[in-house]
């Protein structure tokens, strides 16, 4: 288990690394969202999907989102659904970096790592996936229409240099040079 060998192997050598006089300002990841956005859709059955796939791969209900304002130019009234989204805590936050990392990643085509480009400043890092058939657990039949999706990795790291650390450990693979 991914958390495991976070808190036995990866928490000292980080804590060295990093130069922290304490273990327990060591980073660790507070929490993952894992947003679907299917937009202004007449078919409610795309929504449906999207819950669905979401589901599959988080283990978790996902909560509908929904607009908070109108946009005339998307035709799109306040309060309209316009997504879904799950937020994973501890162990399942984990388990699903570890597919996400040595699973999903990998098995896309061309993939040359993830950028670091993508962190916000505060140790938080954002990664966007352009379908969601890359998760082994969403089957072909199970689509409705294929859509991306936004992973943001939310870190207790004050700096972007500690996340990076951090998930490198977990084994994020990030792209060379």
């Amino acid at each position: 288990m991914l958390y495991e060998r976070y808190r036995d192997e990866f928490v000292p050598r980080l804590q060295q690394e990093l130069a922290l006089t304490n273990r327990m300002q060591v980073p660790r990841v507070a929490k993952i969202v894992v947003n679907m956005g299917v937009g202004k859709d007449d078919d409610p059955k795309v929504l449906e999907g999207a819950v669905k796939n979401l589901r599959a791969l988080s283990g978790q209900q996902p909560v509908v989102t929904r607009a908070r304002r109108s946009v005339s130019d998307f035709r799109i009234r306040e309060g309209d659904a316009i997504g879904c989204k799950v937020t994973l805590r501890g162990v399942k936050a984990y388990e699903f970096l570890n597919r996400l990392f040595n699973v999903v990643l990998p098995g896309i085509r061309d993939f040359k790592g993830v950028s670091r480009d993508s962190f916000d400043g505060r140790g938080n890092y954002t990664l966007g996936l352009p379908e969601q058939l890359v998760f082994p657990e969403v089957t072909y039949d199970d689509v409705v229409r294929t859509q991306g999706m936004d992973i943001t990795i939310c870190t207790t790291a004050d700096t972007d240099r500690e996340a990076e650390a951090l998930l490198r450990s977990l084994g994020c693979p990030f792209r060379e040079g």
